[in-house]
């Protein structure tokens, strides 16, 4: 039997923080208790939390693709990505790969199966220091997404499925302006090709939306798939995930959008850089705004890990909320969306040692540990 003691932390249980000990043994959490002991891993006052649980990042793209050009070995590249993420606190982590997108040679349709086999390969051969999960979105104006999809979900990492709809004019980009610097910025369009490249958009969601998003819904039933919602910007959008079946409601775009999935219990989740920056770099709504209307109950680093540890400080700055409270965003509410609050997100006796202690200087929160199981790996 391994046994591990963690005194003098500041724990954060469920309802309230208590300075006190936490015993794992063999990997679970054995015994917590207020007060003090003098044996043990003495934590001198940090924060000790459960490891966050992360739903939605596309992460690993960026460590394949560093910068443009340059393609990394791609089972290299998901060890990096697994680093970033444990070395972010992140200890259960839904790696967000995508079908479709609009480019004929982008990354995610050359890269898509190879992406996966290594996540499934890394994780089956203990490479990886954080339990790893994979998140399909789903393109549904992409002519091939349902599939694709089909096909991917062989893979038995695949747990959450999300359905997108990137198609100028609506959702994520109803200002046009902001679409055409995200694709000409980021996918090289250039200025001559922009308006056919709209126009070929639109001709796509005609032709194949509403077919894919019917049989991407079926497929999720089907297989036991978590389904969310994306980019909602409609209360009729909100209704239609609704229909769909879907748990979670990813990124709304409006306060409207936000409060008719909330209203009608979709997780809402948002991202963690837009907390930390102040605003979303669409130029859609405040995550703090949903905060402090408590409509907001996930929080995804999205495109920065890091993210995700430093947003919960922020909002319990802002708002005074007490970090245990604050955190759920990022532990229990998210392992609650996906079923996996039976055995992991929160610190509670039976449950996973999957930790992080914390010190927090008034600036910057960082990272003084990480624990899976029980057993340090950052």
């Amino acid at each position: 039997m391994s046994e591990q003691i963690y005194t003098n932390y500041r724990l954060q249980l469920p309802n309230e923080e208590v300075l006190g000990t936490l015993v794992v043994r063999d990997g679970a959490i054995a015994d917590i208790q207020p007060g003090v002991v003098s044996t043990g891993h003495n934590g001198g006052g940090d924060y000790l939390m459960p490891g966050l649980i992360e739903l939605h990042t596309d992460n690993v793209e960026r460590c394949i693709a560093p910068r443009p050009g340059i393609e990394w070995p791609i089972a290299a590249a998901a060890v990096s990505h697994d680093r970033e993420v444990i070395s972010a606190g992140i200890t259960t982590v839904y790696d967000a790969i995508s079908i479709g997108d609009f480019k004929s040679r982008s990354l995610r349709l050359t890269h898509c199966e190879a992406m996966m086999d290594a996540i499934l390969h890394g994780q089956l051969a203990g490479r990886f220091a954080a339990d790893h999960r994979i998140h399909l979105r789903c393109e549904i104006s992409y002519e091939h997404a349902f599939p694709s999809a089909e096909v991917h979900l062989r893979n038995p990492l695949v747990s959450l499925m999300s359905l997108m709809d990137h198609t100028p004019g609506q959702r994520q980009f109803v200002r046009m302006d902001k679409f055409k610097q995200y694709y000409m910025g980021k996918h090289g369009v250039s200025p001559d090709e922009i308006e056919d490249f709209i126009q070929q958009r639109y001709q796509d969601q005609e032709k194949y939306s509403l077919q894919n998003r019917k049989s991407l819904v079926n497929l999720a039933k089907q297989n036991n798939i978590a389904l969310a919602s994306h980019d909602d910007a409609t209360t009729a959008h909100v209704q239609e995930a609704i229909e769909d079946g879907a748990a979670i409601a990813e990124f709304p775009t409006t306060l409207e959008a936000a409060r008719e999935a909330h209203q009608h219990n979709l997780h809402v989740l948002m991202g963690a850089p837009n907390i930390v920056l102040g605003k979303s770099h669409s130029g859609n709504v405040s995550a703090m705004e949903l905060v402090k209307r408590d409509q907001l109950d996930i929080l995804s680093s999205d495109y920065a890990p890091q993210s995700l540890l430093q947003a919960i400080f922020v909002i319990t700055k802002k708002t005074g909320k007490p970090l245990h409270e604050a955190m759920q965003v990022v532990t229990s509410n998210p392992a609650k969306a996906v079923n996996l609050f039976g055995d992991r997100g929160s610190l509670e006796v039976g449950k996973r040692a999957d930790l992080i202690a914390v010190r927090d200087d008034g600036t910057v929160p960082r990272l003084t540990a990480v624990m899976r199981q029980g057993l340090r790996v950052a």
